[in-house]
C-alpha cells in the first residue's frame, strides 16, 4: 500500500476515525472526574553541627551534617516517625504505614537538607501532614542523637525546621489536561487502526482495482448511485447531459456512465461483437434490472434496434419497470400460445426499443430457458436487433448460468458498498461450470461524494452544479461517446408488434 492508499482508508472511514478519536477524550475527561483530589504540600528541615567560629571545624561540621542527613532519610520514612505524627494530628482510624505512603522524602545532593512531600484529599490537611512530619523527625533525631543519657547530655546535632508548607491552591492528581491529551493520542491511534482493520477484513466491494485484482475481469461500467430512484423511476433520459434544467444531477451522472459503458460495449471483440448479452448479478438487490433498462434505452438513442426480454422468469420486473402490460410475454412464445411479433411492446420515442416481458410465471424455468425453442428464438432475434436478457442472480438459481452457456456472454452486476468480493467470486464461478463467458463486471451504486467515488473516476461530481448560460450541452463523462457507432455491421430489419399495442405503449412513453 502507498501513502495516498492510507488517505483514502482515512477518508472512507473518517466518520469512525472521528468518533473513536472523540470518545477517547470523553472517556479520558470522565475518568479524570471519576478521580478524588490529591492536593500535594511541601516542607524541609535542616540538620545543623552546633555554631562555632572556627573555620575548620565549622567545615568538618558540615560534612557532618551532610552524611547524617543521609542516615536520617531512613529515618524520615519508619513507623516511628508516622506514630508520632498520628499523635501529634491526633488523626483515627490511620495507620502508619498508611501515612508513610502519603508522604515522600528526599535529600538533595550534598545538601544537608531533608524535604518532604505529603499527600491528602484537602489542602489543610497536606499543608498539616507536612509541617506534623517536619516536627516527627526532629523529635526522632534528637532522640537518636542523645542516646541513652538524653536527659543529661545535649547532642552538637540538631534537626530544624527550613521552609513551612504553604497552603496548595490546586490539586496536583487528577490532571485533566494531561489525561485528555493521553485520551486524544490514544483515542486517534486505536480509531486509526480500527481503520486499517476495517478494510483488511471488509470483503465489500469498494474499487475497481481491487475488483479487477480479485476476480481477473475487467470493469467495464461503474453506474453511480441515484438517490431518486424507486419501483416507479428506474430510467433515466437518454438525453441526460443536454437538458440541465428538466433533468436532476443524479440523472445526469447515470446518464453518462451509461453512455460509457455503452461505449465500452461497442469496442468489445470489434471482430465478433457480441449481440445477445445475458446481464445478472450475484445475489437479488444489485440493481440488474435498473442497469438493463437504462442501458437498452441508451444504445437506442444511439440508432440501433435493441430488444429487451426478461429472462427471470421466478421474479420478473423488466415490464413493470417500463411500464408495460405484465400479463404477456417470453412465456407465451415458448409453449406455443403467441408469436414473438404479439407480445413485443415498443417503448419510448426512438422505435429502436422492444420489450419481450416475462409473461405468466412457470413451474419449470429453467427447462424453459434451456430450450431449444429459447436458443432459437434469441437467435432470430440477434438478426435483427441486439438482445439483453435480464437474468436472475446466478448464486440462488442457475436460470443465469443456462443462459450464459447458449449466449455470446454475460455482464455481472454488483452494487458498490453491499455485494462482496467472495459473492462475485462464486457467482463467476458458476459460470465457468457451464462454459459461460463473462463480458466484464458492472459495479451500480457507485458513491460519489467520497473517496471511494474518486476511486471510480467521479470526480467531475461537481461539473453537473454548473449552469452556465453558455453551456448549452455541457458533457460530464471522460470517455469520447458516439451516439451513432453501431455495435454490428448487420443491418436490423422490422420487427413489428401489433399495431395496437404499439399506439397504447407509444401513448404511455
Amino acid at each position: 500500500m502507498e501513502l495516498t492508499d492510507y488517505w483514502k482508508i482515512l477518508r472512507a472511514h473518517w466518520v469512525s476515525v472521528l468518533g473513536i478519536t472523540v470518545l477517547g477524550v470523553l472517556v479520558a475527561f470522565g475518568w479524570s472526574l471519576l478521580q478524588p483530589k490529591v492536593f500535594n504540600a511541601d516542607a524541609s528541615g535542616i540538620i545543623s553541627v552546633g555554631v562555632n567560629k572556627d573555620i575548620g571545624t565549622a567545615m568538618a561540621g558540615e560534612s557532618y551534617s551532610k552524611s547524617r542527613a543521609k542516615s536520617y532519610l531512613d529515618v524520615a520514612k519508619s513507623r516511628s516517625v508516622a506514630e508520632n505524627v498520628i499523635t501529634d494530628l491526633k488523626l483515627q482510624n490511620v495507620t502508619p504505614e498508611q501515612l508513610i505512603s502519603r508522604v515522600s522524602a528526599q535529600n538533595p545532593q550534598d545538601t544537608a537538607t531533608l524535604k518532604f512531600t505529603a499527600q491528602a484529599a484537602t489542602p489543610e490537611a497536606a499543608r498539616d501532614l507536612a509541617e506534623a512530619w517536619v516536627r516527627a523527625v526532629g523529635k526522632q533525631v534528637d532522640e537518636l542523637e542523645k542516646g541513652a543519657n538524653g536527659d543529661k547530655e545535649k547532642s552538637i546535632v540538631a534537626f530544624r525546621s527550613l521552609d513551612a508548607a504553604q497552603l496548595p491552591t490546586s490539586p496536583s492528581s487528577p490532571n485533566t489536561k494531561l489525561a485528555l491529551v493521553i485520551g486524544l493520542v490514544a483515542g486517534l491511534v486505536i480509531a486509526v487502526l480500527y481503520a486499517l482493520l476495517r478494510n483488511i477484513f471488509d470483503r465489500r466491494v469498494r474499487s475497481a482495482s481491487q475488483v479487477e485484482a480479485e476476480t481477473g475481469l475487467s470493469v467495464i461500467g461503474t453506474v453511480p448511485f441515484n438517490k431518486d430512484f424507486d419501483s416507479t423511476h428506474r430510467i433515466v433520459s437518454s438525453h441526460g447531459g443536454n437538458d440541465l434544467d428538466n433533468t436532476s444531477q443524479q440523472d445526469h451522472a447515470v446518464a453518462e456512465a451509461i453512455r460509457e459503458l455503452r461505449t465500452n460495449l461497442q469496442f468489445m471483440d470489434v471482430d465478433n461483437p457480441p449481440r445477445i448479452i445475458v446481464v445478472s448479478s450475484a445475489l437479488p438487490g444489485e440493481g440488474k434490472t435498473t442497469v438493463v433498462a437504462n442501458l437498452a434505452q441508451t444504445i437506442a438513442a444511439s440508432g440501433q434496434r435493441v430488444v429487451v426480454v426478461d429472462g427471470d422468469l421466478r421474479r420478473p420486473t423488466v415490464a413493470k419497470t417500463f411500464g408495460l402490460l405484465t400479463t404477456i410475454g417470453l412465456t407465451d412464445v415458448l409453449i406455443g400460445r403467441a408469436n414473438l411479433n404479439e407480445v413485443l411492446q415498443p417503448w419510448g420515442e426512438s422505435g429502436n426499443l422492444y420489450v419481450l416481458g416475462a409473461g405468466s410465471v412457470p413451474p419449470n424455468p429453467s427447462e424453459l430457458l434451456g430450450s431449444n425453442v429459447m436458443q432459437k428464438m434469441l437467435q432470430d432475434i440477434a438478426k435483427h436487433a441486439i438482445v439483453l436478457i435480464d437474468a436472475p442472480p446466478l448464486l440462488p438459481v442457475t436460470d443465469a448460468a443456462i443462459l450464459t452457456a447458449q449466449t455470446d456472454g454475460a455482464l455481472v452486476v454488483t452494487r458498490s458498498g453491499k455485494s462482496t468480493y467472495d459473492e462475485l467470486k462464486r457467482a463467476l464461478q458458476n459460470l465457468e461450470r457451464v462454459k459461460g463467458r463473462p463480458l466484464g463486471i458492472i459495479i451500480n451504486g457507485v458513491p460519489r461524494k467520497s473517496a471511494a467515488g474518486d476511486g471510480y473516476g467521479y470526480q467531475y461530481y461537481t461539473y453537473y452544479n454548473r449552469k452556465d448560460a453558455g453551456d448549452k450541452a455541457p458533457r460530464a463523462s471522460h470517455v469520447p461517446v458516439t451516439e451513432s457507432t453501431p455495435v454490428s455491421d448487420t443491418e436490423p430489419v422490422e420487427l413489428e408488434p401489433q399495431r395496437h399495442m404499439r399506439r397504447r405503449d407509444r401513448s404511455r412513453a
